[in-house]
């Protein structure tokens, strides 16, 4: 039986990445793990960040379970911290799963251009994003290295303070909100 794949769907807002996580979908026979969908559903215009934690944990939770049973999977929200990068490569390698990461970069222009368009053409699949959002998020966004993306460096420790990744992960993504 092949191992299945973990398809890590890294960037920031309008770069393509649900774009690219229906096509490991369609492809690959991957579960796609879209938070954006799962909070329009559940949250409508709000976007609470403490919610959007607890989902991406359960998204998560579900993909490395569905990883063990032998289904692709592919995690669509950004993944913009290294960390959170090192966290799933190395739960979806003790999940008995290859990990592929997809990222391209985008300029504030693009995002700005793509995120018009989608407002105006699918306005319930998207929030108003402003400039000063888009500039700040770029500013904590962690471009992914060559080796990330090949798969060829190796995972990164635990950050300081913590004795694992499964540890770190579940203070990253808590399993309830508050």
């Amino acid at each position: 039986m092949l191992r299945p794949t973990l398809f890590l769907v890294v960037g920031l807002p309008g770069c393509g990445k649900t774009t690219a996580a229906r096509h490991f979908e369609a492809e690959h026979a991957a579960l796609r793990l879209t938070k954006d969908e799962w909070m329009k559903a559940l949250y409508g215009a709000e976007n609470p960040s403490p919610a959007s934690d607890v989902i991406e944990g359960r998204l998560i939770t579900i993909g490395l379970r569905v990883l063990t049973l032998g289904t692709n999977v592919a995690l669509d929200f950004g993944l913009w911290r290294r960390d959170e990068r090192s966290a799933l490569r190395h739960a979806g390698e003790q999940a008995g799963a290859s990990v592929v990461m997809w990222y391209t970069a985008i300029t504030l222009e693009e995002q700005r251009r793509r995120q018009n368009i989608r407002l105006s053409t699918d306005p319930h699949a998207t929030w108003p994003m402003s400039d000063e959002e888009l500039t700040t998020w770029a500013g904590g966004f962690n471009v992914p290295t060559a080796g990330e993306l090949k798969g060829t460096e190796p995972i990164d420790p635990p950050p300081e303070g913590f004795a694992s990744w499964p540890e770190w992960m579940q203070q990253r993504w808590p399993a309830r909100v508050g």
